[in-house]
């Protein structure tokens, strides 16, 4: 299965908070699956950090690009084609971030592991990270 892991699914894995549920940590674990990070999730992280609204030290960042390689996880950029996509998604999220990840789960043909409800709304196949 290719996963796309949301922002706060990254950061649960990161931190091994046990917010990320036990069937989704598996998942993620699992060599026969794919896992990508978007840099929209990596901008977000940086983003939040710097206005304080996310308690995040060198140390957990560090840990985060660390678990792009040690555990085989892919960087996703963002291309031109997910950015034109995010135009004709519709309005169910309006945080850019999670509209970006949608776009790029849809462009991929990725599945998004998210604990966000509101992704339900999208055409994307998603799993529940807190499952």
């Amino acid at each position: 299965m290719n996963l796309l892991i949301d922002t706060h699914v990254l950061i649960w894995w990161a931190r091994n908070s046990r917010r990320l549920g036990k069937g989704t940590r598996e998942l993620i674990a699992s060599p026969r699956n794919s896992v990508w990070v978007s840099a929209a999730s990596i901008w977000e992280i940086s983003i939040k950090a710097s206005l304080r609204r996310l308690d995040i030290d060198e140390t957990l960042a560090a840990t985060i690009t660390e678990n792009l390689d040690r555990h085989g996880f892919s960087a996703l950029p963002i291309q031109f084609v997910h950015a034109v996509a995010v135009r004709n998604l519709p309005f169910h999220h309006s945080d850019p971030f999670d509209r970006m990840l949608i776009a790029q789960a849809q462009c991929e043909g990725l599945t998004l592991v998210t604990a966000d409800p509101a992704f339900a709304a999208y055409d994307i196949r998603t799993i529940d990270g807190s499952l």
